[in-house]
């Protein structure tokens, strides 16, 4: 697979949303992004906060902006807190440095998207968007082994 369609996103939405109800999570919100950062697929659970939509977009416009998953964001924010800062402002606030953004990738390795996923802890988030990039027979790349 060439590019991320718009079948494989509902997989990974809808699969993402079964492992949250699956484990008792809080209200989930799943964004999938396709390689250029345009929104292929979003569903937010009843109850979820308002502000969810925005935050999952924000975890995987700011993996795909990057080419690092949130993982790896997380580490560097750590280390480089003036220039994420920056980089907020640069990417007027779209981005959120935090685990739960999941790049997506084909077979041969390349960026086809990215998953954010929010509504419990940055782990239970993440385990969300991997669940879901399983049953679109996609590759996860998270940034690095949780925290």
């Amino acid at each position: 697979m060439n590019r991320l369609t718009l079948a494989a996103a509902s997989i990974i939405v809808d699969e993402a949303l079964a492992y949250g109800r699956a484990h008792k999570l809080k209200p989930m919100a799943v964004a999938v992004l396709d390689a250029g950062g345009h929104m292929l697929a979003f569903k937010r659970e009843e109850n979820a906060g308002i502000l969810r939509r925005e935050i999952a977009e924000g975890k995987a416009w700011g993996v795909l902006g990057m080419g690092y998953g949130g993982r790896e964001f997380v580490k560097r924010n750590a280390i480089r807190p003036t220039f994420y800062t920056a980089l907020a402002v640069a990417s007027q606030g779209r981005i959120m440095p935090v685990a739960g953004g999941v790049l997506v990738r084909n077979a041969e390795g390349d960026i086809i998207g990215s998953v954010g996923v929010t509504g419990d802890t940055e782990d239970n988030d993440e385990a969300c968007a991997l669940a879901g990039i399983a049953a679109a027979n996609l590759l996860a790349d998270t940034g690095g082994a949780p925290a």
